[in-house]
């Protein structure tokens, strides 16, 4: 089968890496270096299973910047581009996405179009409604860094179509197989919904996911003022079968590419319906950062008169090169705000300022400066200055 991916982030690089075990796969993308990259068998993003395909595995892949030959022939399109949050709008920008569409109608206006991208509910039945193109959403559930490893063993499938449409119906099951075949995991649940609802699957799911990570933050809240251990509180409601241990270790709050953007996103679709929790969500998010600078500011202070705050990276996750929407970043503003006197250890990032605050390359150089570490995780290179580190990484997992 011929797939066209458009976008070679986590969502599109991971979904071309798995389908072009079994069918041809040409990516678009924007960026020649990660178009050059790919060609060169290098994965442009972090995430150790991808690049281990490229090595090992015969793919039939190949990545381009040029539209007529992405759209040449493909029977299916996949758009995994990115929509971003507009607080302006309250709603996400779609922009890439509508142009992607465009473009597909135009080069290849038979072939069916497969959104990846997370979208506002009611985005697919409107954009159907301007083009010859059957449109299908389908929402994905991945890990930043373990992309390819949940394509590969997915917890489920879930494609949306036209309700009112035969034929829409026939082509999300195809593409339901395709996934399933391709996966690793046997046995996939496969769940064919209408578009609005796989939507919802999606933004809901992910709300979810954000309401755990609030609620154990909130938790060590509470146990950081009372002076409790967060750590047994934790290990003691986590035994309860009914919530058990997972998304469970405190942080300074979720972010990443999804929770924070979906999370506003479903707050904004209940504009006209009664709701409570759904902001208390995203409200909770933003008071634990609040509640993570005051604490870092009175560690700080403890330990000088004149402390210097050191930010031990900015990325979110273990092995990740991404620090965009990152709660530390949240962190970083509030402190910034207080006039506390900040330095960055980041690794991946090549300048010498972030935001006008220093950062400093070397790893030694910055725990000589500092005063305080703070660590939204914790990483084997801190264990000599452990007593300067602020962390509340009680598990040591993302």
């Amino acid at each position: 089968m011929n797939i066209t991916v458009v976008g070679i982030g986590y969502v599109g690089l991971s979904l071309a890496v798995m389908l072009s075990s079994r069918n041809k796969v040409i990516a678009l993308d924007v960026n020649q270096t990660r178009v050059d990259l790919l060609n060169q068998k290098v994965s442009p993003i972090q995430d150790q299973g991808i690049q281990s395909w490229l090595k090992a595995k015969e793919l039939n892949l190949r990545a381009t910047e040029d539209k007529q030959e992405a759209y040449a022939d493909p029977e299916f399109v996949i758009v995994a581009a990115p929509t971003n949050y507009d607080d302006q709008t309250h709603r996400f920008d779609t922009s890439i996405v509508d142009s992607v569409l465009d473009d597909v109608s135009k080069f290849a206006p038979k072939a069916t179009i497969i959104i990846k991208s997370t979208i506002p509910v009611g985005y697919t039945e409107s954009v159907q409604e301007k083009y010859p193109n059957t449109i299908l959403f389908s929402p994905e559930f991945l890990r930043e860094t373990k992309a390819l490893e949940d394509n590969l063993n997915p917890s489920r499938i879930i494609v949306g179509f036209d309700k009112n449409d035969a034929e829409a119906k026939q082509k999300a099951s195809v593409f339901a197989d395709l996934l399933a075949q391709c996966a690793e995991k046997k046995d996939v649940p496969i769940l064919l919904t209408g578009t609005k609802e796989a939507e919802a699957i999606k933004l809901f799911s992910n709300t979810y996911l954000a309401l755990r990570v609030a609620y154990f933050n909130e938790l060590d809240t509470y146990a950081l003022y009372h002076g409790l251990s967060s750590k047994e509180i934790i290990e003691g409601v986590c035994l309860d079968p009914r919530i058990q241990g997972h998304y469970n270790n405190p942080s300074f709050g979720y972010g990443g590419y999804c929770l924070p953007k979906d999370t506003k996103q479903l707050l904004h679709n209940f504009e006209s319906v009664p709701q409570n929790l759904i902001e208390a969500i995203v409200k909770s998010n933003a008071t634990r950062k609040e509640a993570m600078a005051d604490e870092i500011l009175k560690e700080a202070k403890k330990r000088s008169t004149s402390p210097c705050i050191g930010i031990y990276r900015l990325t979110m996750k273990t092995g990740s090169d991404n620090f965009r929407q990152s709660a530390i970043l949240g962190v970083v503003a509030l402190l910034r705000a207080e006039n506390a006197d900040l330095c960055i250890y980041e690794p991946t990032y090549e300048e010498d300022a972030y935001q006008g605050i220093p950062v400093i390359h070397d790893l030694s150089a910055f725990k000589e400066k500092t005063d305080i570490i703070v660590a939204n995780r914790l990483n084997s290179s801190l264990g000599d200055v452990l007593e300067k580190v602020f962390t509340r990484d009680l598990f040591q997992r993302d």
